[in-house]
């Protein structure tokens, strides 16, 4: 778990040169991302409006998300209402979902190098506000509400750029970098602490019923662009190289590229040190450990 910070508004120094990492002590991520807000909305007065009402109004994390969310993903088919109604009983009912979120949250903070404050994704990054949206698409599916799940499906993507299937179980800690153009079908399953960046497609190879989709391991990371198409596995720790095309199963721990991909090497098997067991969190699209330098 990364320390947070104990800075306030009172200290006067920019957001930007506010540490998440300093002073550890045991606050909670809300308080956290609570305080960097305050500091953002003293600096730029344009925006004190706006992050009031998306963050500092609010009591938990749930609610401004909850708040947020049917903001961005309300129209006049679906006002934001209506769908705040519907997030608001999926955090209620299912409690997991903000406990799934708060691990995505961190995920992002210490995968994205770009993403500075807790407070970013939240505020700022689609693939969070989709994927955070999916899990209360989700939920609807478990429940039976299949006809509103595939209402807030359409949502997501017309607003985002991401399509998930609501029927698709995805863990927690997950990374979705850009997320533009991410496509994940009906029956995959992606399991925990897995990085996943833009135009990834988690999808079938036909026509086929049942199945038919992939099953993504522990600590993945799917490069820019890869494609894994058909009810395989990757292996937990394992890295897909950017544009490969990957229709067979790839074992735990290997780097797979090319189009049709291939196993062309071991997580952690490179000459400048060990890989993490996990490529999802070094983020390292290279071929380190493939015998390429």
């Amino acid at each position: 778990m990364v320390a947070m910070s104990t800075s306030t508004a009172s200290n006067a120094r920019p957001a930007s040169q506010v540490s998440s990492t300093e002073n550890p002590c045991n606050q909670t991520l809300w308080q956290q991302i609570t305080e960097e807000v305050r500091i953002m909305a003293a600096e730029e007065a344009l925006l004190a409006r706006f992050l009031d009402d998306t963050i500092l109004k609010h009591s938990n994390l749930a609610s401004a998300l909850s708040f947020h969310l049917a903001n961005k993903l309300g129209s006049d088919m679906t006002p934001s209402s209506m769908l705040g109604e519907v997030f608001d009983a999926a955090f209620a009912g299912q409690t997991e979902i903000i406990d799934q979120v708060r691990c995505d949250i961190i995920a992002t903070f210490e995968r994205d190098s770009a993403c500075q404050h807790f407070s970013t994704p939240l505020l700022y990054y689609k693939g969070f506000h989709a994927l955070s949206a999916h899990r209360v698409s989700h939920w609807l599916w478990q429940q039976n509400r299949t006809t509103l799940a595939l209402v807030l499906q359409n949502r997501i993507s017309m607003v985002f750029g991401v399509d998930i299937h609501p029927a698709a179980r995805l863990g927690k800690g997950l990374l979705l970098d850009h997320a533009t153009g991410l496509v994940i079908g009906e029956t995959a399953v992606v399991e925990d602490c897995v990085s996943i960046m833009q135009s990834v497609t988690l999808g079938g190879t036909g026509k086929v019923s049942g199945d038919r989709h992939p099953k993504i391991g522990r600590g993945v990371l799917l490069g820019p662009g890869a494609k894994i198409l058909g009810n395989i596995t990757v292996g937990e720790g394992s890295k897909i190289v950017a544009a490969s095309v990957v229709l067979k199963d790839v074992p735990a721990h290997s780097i797979a590229a090319g189009v049709p991909a291939k196993v062309i090497g071991e997580v952690g098997s490179g000459s400048h040190g060990t890989e993490s067991d996990e490529p999802a969190q070094k983020m390292d699209h290279g071929l380190e450990g493939c015998g390429s330098e």
